[in-house]
C-alpha cells in the first residue's frame, strides 16, 4: 500500500526507523517484513559455535541488518546444553520430555541425535552492544523459551514493544517449557491483545500402533489434536507516541486489522492533528472498500471448487 510507504518515509522514522527482532530466524525474510523491511534494522539470532559476532552484514532486504552467531539465553551463560533432535526445527535449549512424547505421532521428531554445549548471549547484552535502545516488532521461535526470554528484556524496552509473535507449546514437549496459557497471561496483562492465532498440531498415535496401520493412512484418518500456536500480538493504543501510532498503523495493516487501523487513526487525529493521520484514515477506508469488491469473486471460486470437487467425486 502507498500508505505504508509514505508513513515510513516520514520525518518520524528518519532517526529512528523500526527495529525488528527475529530469534530463531530462518534466514529469509519474514514473510510480514516485505513492505517494510527495506526502512528497517533487523537483528537476527542464529546458533553458532565459532567466536563471538554481533555483526553489520550486507542484505539488500533491510537498511541495516545486524546477525548474532550465538543462541540467546535468558541469564548470562558462557554455555548452555543445546539438544540437537532428528528434525532440526524440534532441536533446543530444553530437553525433550520423551515420556510425555510417547504418545504422540511426530514423538521421532523430538530424538535426541546428539548433546553439545554452544556459547550463549542475553538480549540485553546484544542489544547495548549494537547500541539499540528500543525494539518495535519482537518475533522469537525458541522451541519453548520464548517467554522468557521476552521476560528478560529490561522493562524500559519491553515497553517499546507494539507487535510480538510466539510460538508456544500446548503439549508436553520440553522439560520446563514455556506453554501457550502462560504467553498469554504475559501478554494480557502487559497491555496486548491477540490478534491472530494459528493452531498447529498432530495425532495421539503411538508410532508402534503407526507401524501397524500405517503412518501415512493414520495421519489422514485420526484427527489432529493442538500441540503448539503461533500468536501474533498488538499492542492497546494507549499513551502513545505519534510515531509509536504511525508505526501502529502499518503494522496492523501488515496483519490485516483494518478495523484496528481505523481506531489507532482516530485517536490519533483527535491527539495529534498530524495530515498524515488523516491520510492514514482515508486510506485504511479505500483499503476496506477495495477487500470488499473481491468477496463475490472469492465466493464464485468457491462454488466453482466446490463443483468440481462433486464431479470428480
Amino acid at each position: 500500500m502507498k500508505i505504508i510507504d509514505k508513513i515510513m518515509r516520514s520525518e518520524y522514522f528518519r532517526d529512528q526507523p523500526p527495529v525488528l527482532i527475529d530469534i530463531g530466524a530462518s534466514g529469509g525474510v519474514h514473510s510480514k517484513w516485505k513492505y517494510i523491511s527495506k526502512y528497517s534494522y533487523c537483528v537476527a539470532f542464529d546458533a553458532d559455535d565459532r567466536e563471538f559476532q554481533i555483526s553489520e552484514q550486507s542484505n539488500q532486504n533491510y537498511k541495516k541488518f545486524i546477525h548474532v552467531n550465538r543462541i540467546v539465553a535468558a541469564t548470562p551463560s558462557d554455555n548452555i546444553p543445546f539438544y540437537l533432535t532428528n528434525s532440526p526445527f524440534c532441536s533446543s535449549m530444553l530437553e525433550p520430555d520423551e515420556e510425555k512424547l510417547s504418545p504422540w505421532l511426530f514423538k521421532p521428531l523430538f530424538d535426541i541425535k546428539k548433546i553439545t554445549d554452544l556459547p550463549a548471549v542475553t538480549l540485553e547484552e546484544t542489544l547495548q552492544s549494537a547500541n539499540i535502545s528500543y525494539i518495535d516488532w519482537f518475533k522469537v521461535d525458541t522451541q519453548g523459551t520464548d517467554l522468557r526470554l521476552y521476560k528478560s528484556l529490561p522493562s524500559k524496552i519491553q515497553e517499546t514493544v507494539l507487535l510480538a509473535e510466539f510460538e508456544p507449546g500446548i503439549m508436553d514437549a520440553y522439560k520446563n517449557e514455556d506453554k501457550l496459557y502462560a504467553v498469554m497471561q504475559e501478554m494480557h496483562t502487559q497491555g496486548f491483545w491477540l490478534s491472530s492465532m494459528n493452531v498447529k498440531g498432530t495425532q495421539r498415535l503411538q508410532n508402534s500402533y503407526a507401524k501397524q496401520i500405517g503412518g501415512f493412512l493414520s495421519e489422514r484418518i485420526i484427527r489432529s489434536s493442538p500441540g503448539w500456536a503461533e500468536l501474533t500480538y498488538l499492542r492497546s493504543p494507549e499513551h502513545l507516541s505519534i510515531r509509536s501510532l504511525l508505526l501502529m498503523i502499518v503494522f496492523a495493516l501488515l496483519e490485516r486489522q483494518y478495523g484496528f487501523a481505523l481506531e489507532l487513526a482516530d485517536k490519533g487525529i483527535l491527539q495529534y492533528k498530524n495530515p498524515l493521520l488523516d491520510e492514514s484514515r482515508q486510506a485504511v477506508l479505500r483499503k476496506i472498500q477495495a477487500e470488499k469488491m473481491k468477496i463475490p469473486l472469492i465466493l464464485l471460486k468457491r462454488k466453482i471448487n466446490k463443483l468440481f470437487a462433486g464431479i470428480h467425486a
